[in-house]
């Protein structure tokens, strides 16, 4: 029996406005055995990883003015940031 290791790496970096930025990021690891689908193991993982960056930044997201304020002026937002708008 074989073991392959995938991981995943997803991270991303938001301007909150006066010089300032956040930087999230996750990385998940896998083990796939022989016969398993690796490429959907990480795509998996890629979604997985994606869910939890968006989870982590969006309590920062939905306080910081600047970002509010861009979502207002390219989206037609009722004044809050929603996870549809990513």
């Amino acid at each position: 029996m074989k073991f392959t290791t995938v991981s995943v790496s997803y991270s991303r970096k938001f301007n909150l406005g006066d010089y300032e930025s956040l930087e999230v990021g996750c990385s998940l690891w896998a083990q796939v055995e022989d016969g398993e689908d690796a490429d959907g193991v990480t795509q998996f993982l890629y979604l997985q990883a994606k869910a939890s960056v968006k989870l982590a930044a969006m309590p920062v997201l939905k306080a910081s003015e600047f970002q509010i304020n861009k979502a207002k002026s390219s989206k037609k937002v009722s004044g809050d940031i929603n996870e549809s708008d990513w």
